[in-house]
């Protein structure tokens, strides 16, 4: 009997050993396991912040697309031109209240898309002059919250039958950049070639 009993006394502390091996390893996994959601919710946190895009501060452009626009009269007059851009401070553009200097009517800044036009003659594409007539203008302001990076797309409408009407059609090409309101010039694109139908 008292064997017995000793038996049963030991058999007890041992399981009582065993659970409380057994909570303590519990308690452990369950304040592991929350450390490791805790810290898993921060490294997604912090990696949804630094996934925001930085750019840097002059403005960055890229051709998309010139598509000739169809009025319906069998002439072209007008082409499409889309633009994707990249800012790092979100300065880019101009409103009709932007008229100081250096943005006012005698400044060349009172512009801020620029285009040259290129004729392709004997193979080669030339630049087209037009005796003080332009063809830059004006985008308007792409964000009310500077500084910020942003990006997207601009779309310009040019004119592309103002030139000489010697021939019934032309290989038109432009050249093109921006200046944000910090006059950082951006890259210069080219677009595709297009051909005009004059007349």
């Amino acid at each position: 009997m008292l064997l017995e009993m000793n038996f049963t006394g030991w058999f007890a502390k041992k399981r009582a050993k065993v659970r409380k091996i057994c909570l303590l390893l519990h308690g452990f996994s369950l304040c592991t396991m929350r450390n490791i959601c805790l810290l898993f919710c921060l490294s997604l946190l912090l990696f949804s912040c630094d996934k925001r895009e930085k750019f840097p501060v002059e403005p960055f452009i890229e051709f998309v697309s010139l598509e000739k626009v169809n009025d319906g009269t069998g002439i072209d007059h007008r082409a499409h031109l889309v633009l994707h851009f990249q800012d790092g401070d979100g300065d880019i553009g101009l409103n009709e209240q932007d008229i100081d200097p250096p943005f006012d009517t005698s400044s060349v800044y009172y512009y801020n898309f620029f285009i040259d036009y290129y004729k392709k003659e004997n193979g080669e594409f030339r630049k087209l002059e037009f005796n003080g007539l332009t063809f830059n203008q004006r985008i308007p302001r792409l964000s009310n919250t500077v500084p910020e990076s942003i990006e997207g797309e601009i779309h310009i409408d040019l004119d592309i039958n103002s030139f000489d009407y010697s021939s019934l059609y032309d290989t038109l090409m432009m050249k093109c950049y921006i200046v944000d309101r910090a006059l950082h010039v951006s890259n210069t694109v080219e677009t595709t070639p297009i051909v005009v139908k004059k007349y």
